[in-house]
Order: C-alpha cells, then structure tokens, then sequence
C-alpha cells in the first residue's frame, strides 16, 4: 500500500474509488509513462519470458510476435493487448510448445497463443491469408539465439 500511494504521489499511477475498493491503473500522460513501459517490456515482458522459455525447446528455427501485442510495441495505437502471439517456424513437438504457452501464460498474467509453421510453408509465398497478414502487419523477432548462448 506504501509503494502505491508513492506511485500515486509521483502520478504514475492514478486511482478511482468504488465503496472501499481502490482500483490503481498505470497514469499514461506521463512524460515516463513510455520509457517505464518499454523497460517493463525489455526485462520482463513477452520478450525476455518468450525467448527464455522457447529457447529451450528443440526444432525451432524463429519465432515472432505478431499481433495486438507486436501493433503496440511497434507504437501503432489502441489498446491494450489481452493476449499475446506467437508464430514458430520450425518441427518443434507441439506438446512442449503447449507447455511453453501455459507457463508463458501464468508467467505474464495474460494468455499466450503459439501457432507453428513448417520453414516450407513460412519460405512459400503462397496464398495462405495467415501467413501473408502476418508479414504484412508488425512482428518482433524472439532472440533464441542470445538465449540459448546464455545457457
């Protein structure tokens, strides 16, 4: 309760009363409203939790957030995402990504949706309508790599 009446003080956090329930929501008119986000994003957020996680399972050639999530990282605006997708190019056993999109899930607070593709069919420019909105609109790039040397 301390360190939230300090954010409030400091007006990164604003409040509404309801009876006796306080609801406290991020303050986004702050000048640090963005860089505070983005920090969030590059040490906790679906980056790093994703990369870690997806890093270790075998069969995976790249993978990407696509959607709501990737639109507000790339700065598009709307709301906030209520999930977050992700799209693996690989032959990875979709038992272990199951696995990877439910601790992912608990991990984050907000559902993980993994989708997988074979490197043919994400190498084809074929008419998939999936793959091709998928290109199309912004995506982020999960640094497998960096995390499977940092292991």
């Amino acid at each position: 309760m301390r360190e939230a009446n300090r954010l409030l003080d400091a007006g990164l956090l604003r409040q509404e009363r309801t009876g006796n329930t306080r609801l406290l929501a991020a303050c986004m008119t702050t000048p640090v409203y963005r860089p505070l986000t983005d920090l969030l994003l590059v040490t906790y957020g679906p980056l790093p939790v994703l990369s870690q996680l997806l890093a270790r399972v075998p069969g995976i050639k790249a993978a990407y957030i696509y959607g709501s999530w990737a639109a507000r990282y790339h700065q598009e605006p709307g709301g906030p995402p209520n999930d977050v997708d992700v799209l693996v190019i690989g032959t990875a056993d979709r038992d272990e990504l199951y696995d990877v999109a439910e601790e992912a899930t608990r991990t984050l607070g907000r559902e993980v949706n993994i989708r997988m593709v074979t490197p043919a069919a994400w190498k084809a420019n074929g008419k998939d309508p999936f793959l091709a909105s998928v290109r199309e609109r912004p995506r982020v790039e999960l640094d497998l790599a960096r995390e499977t040397a940092a292991q």
